[in-house]
């Protein structure tokens, strides 16, 4: 739940989290394009082409152009010609699940999530090394408890948008994944890994002194089931790739250089089951836990903000970031 780096600058808010507190309709039962989806968004393209995506001119010969729709801390392209997405988060330099990231990962969703030319997003990452190296620390130390309590509400928010999204969500993990970052995986439709020995994925809050939320713990039972969830869990276990592979915790492991393009390929393979019949059985499947989280999400919020604002809570976290500023020396 915490993440391996220091503090960094303050970015400028990019507005509030959108419509927290709700989540997005029940996952709709329709043949044709799906009724709760606005029209497309006009676009404007913020970063111009980006070579070896859109080419010199800005787009592939003959193909339709790739709109670049994010900027700052997230970035994320539409190839309309294919209908996916690929959301690279560039909250450098671990892509920090920070309030400011948050916010602009779920508007960013919500934006994809209402474009009918979106069916697929593949996540993945722009820093080097790093998937997401999870929770902001600098969010839960030092902090008051209103501001706990809002950070919190905008990761529920978060889980709540990646894992019930009605598109095929793809992670494509391309680095470390611990603790918040690997619930961000554990949210897609599937995971590909890079085939790294210096890589690794798990939810390793208890090495920090923290506790997974019951929410966490139930999104890895579901991946992985209840026994290796207890032992992962309690141990505050990190993953190689091939052990990762082996629990079910990621799907498929591919070398590094091939990780988009085999996004791309599965992706291809998911887009070719009708949406309506597919985003059913997504909600049959994952509703139970959704459903669980919902019921007790005011709870859960008082919950951590009384569990982050203990005085041996903050000790552990401050002794946690000086050993990190150590490591940088």
């Amino acid at each position: 739940m915490a993440a391996d780096h220091g503090p960094a600058a303050a970015p400028l808010r990019c507005g509030p989290v959108p419509r927290v507190g709700s989540r997005p309709g029940p996952f709709p039962a329709c043949a044709g394009p799906c009724p709760r989806r606005a029209p497309p968004l006009t676009r404007v393209c913020l970063s111009g082409p980006r070579p070896g995506l859109c080419g010199a001119g800005g787009r592939e010969p003959g193909a339709a152009p790739r709109r670049a729709i994010g900027h700052g801390r997230v970035a994320v392209e539409l190839d309309s010609s294919a209908g996916v997405a690929v959301m690279k988060m560039e909250n450098l330099p671990v892509n920090s699940l920070s309030l400011d990231f948050l916010t602009e990962f779920l508007i960013s969703l919500e934006k994809l999530e209402n474009d009918r030319g979106c069916r697929g997003v593949i996540l993945t990452s722009g820093a080097p090394k790093i998937f997401s190296a999870g929770l902001d620390i600098m969010e839960m130390y030092g902090k008051s408890t209103e501001h706990y309590a809002e950070f919190w509400k905008a990761v529920q928010e978060m889980w709540l948008r990646l894992y019930q999204s009605n598109m095929v969500t793809i992670a494509a993990i391309n680095g470390s994944s611990p603790a918040g970052g690997c619930l961000m995986a554990m949210c897609c439709d599937y995971r590909i890994m890079a085939e790294n020995p210096k890589y690794s994925i798990g939810l390793n809050e208890t090495q920090l002194g923290i506790v997974a939320p019951f929410w966490f713990k139930d999104t890895m039972v579901n991946t992985i089931g209840n026994r290796a969830t207890e032992r992962s869990l309690e141990l505050g276990l990190l993953y190689s790739p091939p052990e990762a592979h082996k629990i079910g915790l990621v799907d498929q492991l591919v070398p590094e250089e091939k990780i988009q393009s085999t996004a791309a390929a599965v992706m291809s393979q998911w887009l070719a089951i009708p949406d309506h019949a597919r985003q059913i059985t997504k909600s049959m499947m994952r509703k139970p836990t959704v459903d669980r989280l919902l019921a007790h999400r005011e709870s859960d919020i008082q919950n951590f903000v009384s569990f982050i604002s203990k005085d041996a809570i903050q000790k552990s976290l401050h002794m946690y970031m000086e050993m990190l500023k150590q490591r940088r020396g």
